[in-house]
């Protein structure tokens, strides 16, 4: 069963204690996926450097934690940001959650810090670099809703991401029973509008003979409503062949799969997430089109979204920044 990874950004050696016990608490008592880079989570390759790495697996995390202390870090490859600030410009432009947590000492003294900054010889005492505090001003110039938590234990983060945590799942029950009824009233106003169409074609265009009633019939076929769900596309679908199948659903960050798709079966997978949008080969046409299938003879699991199993990680080396 697939479960959220969660990437915790931070200076390394400062930290480590901190970054350990959110390692547990999050692998142990939440049962999601920590993503740490000295326990040997992150995949490294000869073409990308180590901190470029990092950086390429936000990408496949759902939560980023960042977390920032009087350490500035080791310095990234553009020279103007630390690496754990990078992380955190790159968790936000990919719209990453976000949960930051700032000690105490640092939090309590960036107050000091913006009344004192243009001070020429002003040195902060919680901070081995007053560019801790940038980051700081940049977060706090989002405009999305980033919210800054001060900490002093690991238990202080540990109980508010619990918290937090507790809120979007309750929420996620909620939008779930709602969702059914969206889905039911779409339905509806999706048959209404054939009946509609149907009603249309029998009073006015009795000439125009089976291919009226077949193009009625193509522009509310019950695949489109399939792959829509499948793919978790907010918006209407419409496809009239395997091509223009194909290249909706790269758009959405598949490829379709040539070699090991299912007997009878054609796999498009995700390249971000390990699962697959699997759509029965037989609703198409030899020639590639789709076939005029009505809702009655239509079955769900012609498409439907197959999740794999991840093959677990065995590098286990620290390798600390």
């Amino acid at each position: 069963m697939a479960r959220p990874r969660v990437f915790i950004s931070s200076t390394y050696y400062d930290l480590r204690v901190v970054r350990a016990d959110l390692e547990r608490f999050i692998s142990r008592e939440v049962g999601y996926e920590a993503v740490l880079f000295e326990r040997g989570h992150i995949p490294y390759t000869k073409e990308a450097s180590l901190e470029d790495s990092c950086y390429r697996e936000i990408n496949g995390c759902d939560i980023l934690v960042a977390i920032i202390g009087g350490k500035y870090g080791s310095t990234s490859a553009d020279q103007k940001h630390s690496i754990t600030q990078r992380e955190l410009k790159t968790a936000i432009e990919l719209g990453k959650q976000i949960y930051v947590f700032v000690e105490s000492l640092v939090h309590n003294e960036y107050e000091t810090y913006k009344l004192n900054k243009d001070v020429e010889g002003f040195k902060p005492a919680s901070v081995n670099d007053v560019k801790v505090f940038s980051i700081l001003d940049e977060i706090h110039a989002l405009p999305m809703g980033n919210p800054i938590t001060a900490f002093e234990v690991s238990e202080d983060i540990v109980h508010f991401l619990r918290e937090q945590w507790s809120g979007l799942f309750q929420r996620l029950l909620q939008e779930a029973s709602r969702q059914k009824e969206i889905n039911t009233i779409q339905n509806l106003q999706e048959t209404a509008s054939t009946l509609k169409q149907l009603v249309t074609y029998l009073t006015e265009e009795k000439t125009q003979g089976d291919k009226a009633i077949k193009d009625i019939l193509l522009s509310s076929h019950p695949a489109f409503l399939g792959i829509k769900k499948a793919a978790n596309i907010p918006y209407r679908v419409s496809f009239h062949n395997m091509k223009e199948l194909d290249s909706l659903l790269s758009t959405r960050g598949y490829k379709r799969d040539t070699d090991f798709s299912p007997e009878g079966h054609i796999d498009w997978d995700s390249q971000s997430n390990p699962e697959s949008i699997r759509v029965k080969e037989t609703i198409f046409e030899k020639d590639g089109k789709l076939k005029i299938i009505t809702p009655d003879n239509w079955k769900e699991e012609w498409i439907k979204k197959v999740v794999h199993q991840q093959k677990p990680n065995d590098f286990e080396d620290e390798i600390p920044f």
